[in-house]
């Protein structure tokens, strides 16, 4: 027999005992397979296959809904993974037919587990691999699987239900979104929406929520009063205003200088709102809106914050082709239910160049506040407030003098510098007086410090601040209210309602 022939005999061979080892495994169903159609009942070619996918921010609910859903229906039921190579590329189905074909060998394995966050300082593993054997709320058996991200796949997490018949898949894939709902690891979070380079996908982040009193937040007199009855007022008067046909959806602007505290006063209302839901979008992050804005309507009551929104929502005259994260603004905005308890507080340094279309219509914004830069009391307060539990030893009057047009992140750090400068003279506790704020003040005043300056958003002492041109609060449809007090007020229309006073 020549080599050909040999060659030729071997590969027959070979063909002859994969053929007999096939037909062997078609005899013998898998134990993956037959734990499956054991439990529906059925053979696999009948089983209904029903999935429903999350995005994977979501795997913490999507667990916590099946977990509710199995301790209801199956309160002993145990987990089991799927063992094989290529399980990372394939869908459940696919890979009981091929295990059910002898194609691979899926068999039954340990589950995998990842870690997810469910709140700032607490994470929690769920299943990004794994089966369970349960029942439909009607009683029809039925099999749960839970998937997470797979790489180089999709980035959703899934629930995939078989079952012997698509009712009872149906039945039990709406009984774990409705407890999905019920069990929401985000109701009453502070969270943000974020951009990550790992596979291009977006997450939410868990931020602490803020401990800010009133006497934290220095304002002209009435600003803030104005700003919590329009935002927490509605809200404590939610069901009966509700019960009056009233509107619950707000829209509040923030608007003024760099660093005169319209983020602190954004951190204020997170912490006054306790049982409130605050979702935080800045910068390219807003590309998420629409994702926010539905968050926001499921989870209500809740506040959308979009810090520096003139970065997105520039006037269209700005461009010829238009802005394509502005329609998303304002179509997330305008999709929000009047009768949704949901906020969008929107933060800008630059009023003067918001779209017209985003602000001069009610239901988007209907409260414009200027944070201005603090007057000479205001000045005062906060070396107060920043020198915290320290002793102040010291003339204010002469530094409030020598600070006019100063903003609130000028004197955070003007009070950084002096207590430093105290430590490092005093091993005990420091006093704040006059000489270690002077030096500290005469090193910000400094010429080589005007760029400090700039970024901190203060101008030099006694500059005065550009005016705001006056069509510019024309494009907010409001009228200026007189006074210190920097509180613009939207003009009312005939027909539509008043802002809340």
């Amino acid at each position: 027999m020549d080599t050909d022939d040999a060659r030729s005999l071997a590969r027959s061979l070979r063909e002859l005992i994969q053929d007999a080892h096939h037909t062997l495994a078609l005899d013998t169903p898998p134990e993956l397979v037959t734990r499956v159609t054991g439990h529906l009942g059925c053979e696999l070619r009948h089983v209904v296959n029903v999935v429903a996918a999350f995005p994977g921010w979501e795997h913490a609910n999507l667990q916590r809904g099946v977990d509710a859903y199995l301790a209801a229906h199956t309160p002993g039921a145990e987990w089991f993974g799927i063992a094989g190579q290529g399980r990372e590329h394939d869908d459940i189905v696919n890979m009981l037919a091929r295990a059910a074909r002898g194609w691979e060998r899926y068999e039954p394995g340990a589950v995998d587990y990842e870690a997810v966050a469910i709140g700032p300082d607490e994470t929690t593993e769920v299943i990004s691999l794994g089966m369970v054997l349960t029942r439909a709320p009607g009683g029809t058996p039925v099999v749960l699987a839970l998937r997470g991200a797979q790489e180089h796949m999709s980035t959703d997490c899934q629930v995939v239900v078989l079952a012997p018949d698509r009712a009872a898949a149906k039945e039990s894939r709406d009984e774990i979104e409705r407890l999905m709902r019920e069990h929401d690891v985000y109701r009453g979070q502070i969270l943000s929406f974020a951009w990550s380079e790992y596979r291009g996908n977006d997450l939410v982040t868990f931020l602490p929520r803020p401990d800010l009193r009133p006497g934290q937040v220095v304002l002209p007199d009435g600003v803030l009063e104005t700003i919590e009855r329009h935002i927490v007022g509605v809200a404590e008067q939610a069901p009966r205003l509700r019960a009056h046909g009233q509107h619950l959806k707000r829209g509040l602007l923030l608007h003024g200088p760099p660093g005169t505290g319209k983020t602190h006063t954004v951190r204020y209302l997170m912490a006054r709102m306790t049982g409130c839901t605050v979702i935080v979008m800045t910068g390219g992050a807003i590309r998420f809106v629409s994702q926010a804005a539905g968050l926001a309507r499921r989870l209500q009551p809740a506040i959308v914050v979009l810090e520096d929104v003139d970065l997105v929502a520039r006037d269209r005259s700005f461009g010829d082709d238009g802005n394509p994260l502005l329609f998303a603004l304002l179509d997330a905005m305008d999709g929000v239910g009047a009768d949704a308890d949901v906020t969008f507080v929107l933060t800008t340094n630059r009023a003067d160049v918001l779209e017209r279309a985003l602000a001069d219509r009610p239901g988007r914004v209907d409260l414009a506040v200027e944070i201005p830069r603090p007057d000479a009391a205001g000045r005062a307060a906060l070396l107060r407030l920043y020198a915290r539990d320290l002793p102040l030893r010291a003339d204010l009057e002469p530094i409030v003098a020598r600070t006019e047009g100063a903003t609130a992140s000028f004197f955070k750090e003007l009070l950084r510098r002096a207590v430093l400068d105290a430590l490092a003279h005093d091993g005990g506790t420091p006093a704040i007086t006059g000489d270690l704020l002077n030096r500290a003040l005469d090193r910000m005043l400094h010429e080589r410090a005007a760029l400090t300056r700039t970024l901190l958003g203060s101008g030099e002492p006694g500059e005065e601040e550009e005016p705001v041109p006056e069509d510019a609060y024309a494009s907010l449809g409001g009228a200026s209210f007189p006074g210190a007090y920097g509180v613009h007020l939207p003009a009312a229309e005939p027909g539509r309602d008043q802002p809340l006073q």
